[in-house]
Formats: C-alpha cells, structure tokens, sequence
C-alpha cells in the first residue's frame, strides 16, 4: 500500500515537472521565433530599401527587380562552372 501511494506521488510529481518544462521550452521557443521574424522581417525591409532605392530601373518595381538580380545571378553562377 504505502509503495502504491509513492508511485502515485512519483507520478504526480513527474506530470508537475513535464508540464513546467513544455510551459518553459514554449516560452523559449517562442521568444526565439519572435527574434527571428523580427530580424528577418527587418533585413527584408532594409533589402526592399536598397533594391528600390539603388537596383530599380525605370517604372520597375522591386520584385521585378530582384528576379532580374536573381536571374543574372544564376546565369553567372552557370558562366563559371
């Protein structure tokens, strides 16, 4: 009987601690991936700005920009191998 009652308070406990622990990695995680989208979310923007600003040509907008950098890109990438 008295084994019974610590298994059910070893059980008990091991719940409490599991549970503080998702509760713990949840806020972690979710701190992190609120920095991440934070730093991306401002990188894009300062890219945007620099695109607009330096890469654009007449009456192009920044995403017709970018895949233009980008094809060049790839197209020399292909060029050197």
């Amino acid at each position: 009987m008295a084994k019974s009652k610590l298994v059910k308070a070893n059980e008990k406990i091991a719940r409490k601690v599991v549970g503080t622990f998702e509760k713990i990695e949840d806020t972690v995680v979710g701190g992190y991936t609120k920095i991440e989208e934070t730093v991306v979310d401002g990188y894009t923007r300062i890219e945007d700005a620099f695109v607009d600003r330096y890469r654009t040509k007449d009456g192009e907008s920044v995403e017709e920009a970018k895949k233009r950098l980008d094809k060049k890109a790839k197209e020399r990438n292909e060029e050197e191998l």
